[in-house]
């Protein structure tokens, strides 16, 4: 039997509370998703005064870096580079905005999380930094 490890959703609370933590710390606000290895959602948090825009974005981050098993920004760059639109994976969930980020342990994808609302790079940092504060 071939069993599949998934972000549990402990681990997903966790992982939002850090997210909200520092953005609060900041004096910001974000949406945060976090999603299992299928892209499906397991938990989902809209910070007071986050923009509303980001509540469709942050899930959609979560989804892509979790199914296509890679940063969301590393995507966005090959969308750019090589002029590739969304529409070439056939799914209209796909995104290249950076802050979704693969959650990965013991070499396999468990999940994903998506921060939206700051730029590209702050969402990515805020998710890198939860990952590792919640799985090391």
């Amino acid at each position: 039997m071939n069993t599949i490890g998934k972000v549990s959703s402990a681990e997903a609370l966790q992982l939002i509370a850090h997210v909200v933590k520092a953005a609060d710390h900041a004096g910001k606000s974000v949406v945060v998703a976090i999603a299992g290895p299928e892209g499906e959602l397991i938990s989902f948090l809209r910070m007071d005064d986050a923009n509303a825009g980001s509540s469709l974005i942050a899930p959609n981050k979560a989804y892509t870096a979790a199914r296509q098993r890679k940063f969301t920004s590393e995507l966005g760059k090959k969308m750019q580079d090589d002029n590739v639109s969304p529409a070439y994976w056939g799914d209209d969930r796909i995104t290249g905005f950076g802050g979704g980020v693969p959650i990965v342990q013991q070499g396999k994808v468990i999940g994903g999380i998506g921060v939206s609302g700051l730029t590209s790079l702050e969402d990515e940092d805020l998710a890198v930094a939860a990952i590792k504060a919640v799985f090391g």
